[in-house]
């Protein structure tokens, strides 16, 4: 959400669009063993937003940010990959990992960093 935040001033600012994008995961293990992993992240897509809907609301008297939300299937990683370039992204927002395994991995910002295909602003 912070990450959403930055983004938002940042779109504010430039008066440009900014696009939500939200990376439904594909899990094959998941799917085989009969999980409703769709059903599960399309309710995860459509609570956010409602979630977007609602702070826009809030907002609106403060500031005013055109805005999309889109969904894409896959790793996060390839995901905003494939959205960056189908969106032609001017930059790309994503929030820090929380997670202790990607020092060892590496985590999705580091990989987009390292793509150097766009500038990428980490939000703590």
């Amino acid at each position: 959400m912070r990450a959403a935040a930055y983004a938002a001033g940042l779109a504010r600012r430039q008066g440009a669009m900014l696009a939500l994008v939200y990376v439904q995961p594909v899990l094959p293990a998941g799917a085989a063993l009969g999980a409703p992993i769709a059903d599960a992240t399309g309710e995860v897509a459509e609570g956010l937003v409602s979630e977007i809907r609602e702070a826009t609301r809030r907002m609106k008297d403060i500031w005013d940010v055109r805005w999309e939300f889109h969904t894409f299937r896959g790793d996060p990683y390839n995901g905003l990959v494939t959205a960056a370039d189908e969106l032609k992204a001017d930059a790309v927002v994503v929030g820090a990992s929380e997670s202790a395994g990607h020092r060892f991995i590496g985590s999705v910002a580091i990989r987009l960093v390292k793509a150097g295909r766009w500038p990428v602003t980490v939000v703590p």
